[in-house]
């Protein structure tokens, strides 16, 4: 889990690094299936445009002063092979496509449907797929330029050449070259700008594609992270937990097993009264343990549902426990109890049990410890002291620190540490409301 954690931050660093120029405003390249497409676009054209001069040729379309077969053919080559690359060199295809077709033209070559295609899709793809969006813009901008020029000297040569007799002789609202030309103007029109317009939806959409990509592998990246920090804090509570159910019972075991060893000759009675506490407090643990791996097993819906059935009405057996153990403890309740969360009741609990574990173990021979459990009207104050040396807490480390964890988890300060009339003191105070 730590080296998928690691691996996610450094592929976040790695895009952070390559700055926007290369990340956020740049569109995925074209693929390899997309590359083949435009392989068979290119030759399916092509095709298209061979069966329209044959065609053209045969039904006399070009008429007399137009292409031959040969250089139709060589005119649809030029205007529809260079697709087979129009995702690799979009502007290049396109620059090339257009010089193909103002060239035929005037060249006499037939007005090919295929070539309608060709101009459209080759503006298309240069809004779509070029991402200098500057160089687009000049490039489509000149072809554009291009194409207007031509229609104007096509205009202006149709304007100038004798009209027919039909059209002379034709009544109506205007001249039928008038209409014809504006009709190709209004038609060139709407044509390009569909072009140009269609190309750069496709650009924003494939941006937006990609931005969309990118947002969902950061969120798994950063679930894979919380992840990581859930599973951290699981070990964390689990840990923390077992040291409080485990220490403190395991620890008045050996306690009262040592002390029955000692007077199991010269006083079986005391023995026998040590070894009930050992059973007592191993079945103690044992329930315990039982509670905790349930909780362990199902699924919490209470944020702070404690995983015990312990609470301050079992502070004096624990202090009756502690004094079984050899630690001579005294308890006092201060002020008139207040209704105090479940929550709150079992970290309070363990850190108490916590504090005269740590006395019995580390504070040295003939310590004694007083437990003292105070309310007010908005919280409830618990402070224990012991008249030993200075605890460093157990070999572990987890002791003190588990005290300090669930005491931020209830939103309140541990303060634990030596007295100045010796002895150590822990002391935590609660807000419960008011």
């Amino acid at each position: 889990m730590t080296t998928q954690t690691t691996d996610a931050r450094e592929r976040t660093i790695s895009r952070n690094a390559a700055g926007p120029a290369a990340d956020a405003f740049t569109r995925d390249p074209a693929t390899a299936t997309q590359l083949r497409n435009d392989i068979w676009i290119g030759l399916t054209m092509f095709l298209g445009a061979i069966v329209s001069v044959v065609l053209g040729f045969f039904s006399q379309v070009m008429g007399p002063g137009g292409l031959d077969v040969k250089w139709g053919i060589l005119y649809a080559a030029a205007l529809t092979l260079p697709f087979v690359v129009r995702r690799r060199y979009p502007i290049m295809v396109a620059l090339a496509t257009n010089a193909a077709y103002v060239v035929g033209m005037e060249a006499g070559a037939t007005e090919l449907y295929v070539g309608q295609v060709a101009l459209f899709l080759s503006m298309y793809t240069v809004g779509a797929w070029v991402d200098d969006r500057r160089r687009a813009n000049i490039v489509r901008a000149v072809i554009i330029g291009v194409m207007v020029v031509w229609l104007l000297t096509a205009t202006f040569r149709t304007a100038t050449m004798p009209a027919p007799e039909s059209v002379e002789n034709a009544v109506g609202a205007m001249s039928p070259v008038v209409a014809l030309m504006m009709t190709q103007w209004l038609i060139n029109a709407v044509f390009f700008g569909a072009a140009f317009v269609m190309g750069n939806n496709a650009y924003e959409a494939a941006l937006g594609r990609r931005a969309l990509r990118e947002r969902t592998a950061e969120l798994e990246e950063q679930q894979e992270i919380a992840s990581a920090q859930a599973v951290a804090l699981d070990r964390v509570r689990i840990a923390r937990e077992l040291h409080d159910v485990v220490a403190h019972h395991v620890s008045a075991m050996g306690v009262q097993a040592g002390a029955a060893r000692t007077v199991i000759d010269q006083n079986p009675e005391a023995a026998k009264t040590a070894l009930a506490a050992v059973e007592d407090s191993s079945r103690q643990v044992i329930r315990e343990l039982h509670h905790l791996l349930d909780t362990l097993r199902h699924d919490d819906d209470q944020e702070h549902e404690a995983p015990s059935t312990i609470g301050l009405d079992d502070l004096d057996p624990l202090v009756r426990s502690a004094s079984a153990a050899g630690t001579p403890t005294s308890m006092r309740i201060i002020g008139e109890p207040i209704e105090v969360p479940e929550f709150v009741q079992v970290n309070l609990y363990r850190i108490a049990q916590e504090a005269l574990t740590n006395a019995r173990r580390h504070a040295g021979p003939g310590v004694s410890a007083d437990l003292r459990l105070r309310y007010t009207e908005n919280a409830v104050e618990l402070e224990v002291t012991n008249t030993g040396r200075v605890v460093l807490g157990s070999r572990t480390g987890l002791g003190t620190l588990g005290m300090r964890e669930r005491a931020t988890a209830m939103g309140a300060h541990l303060e634990a540490g030596p007295r100045d009339q010796g002895g150590y003191l822990v002391r935590v105070r609660v807000p419960c409301g008011g």
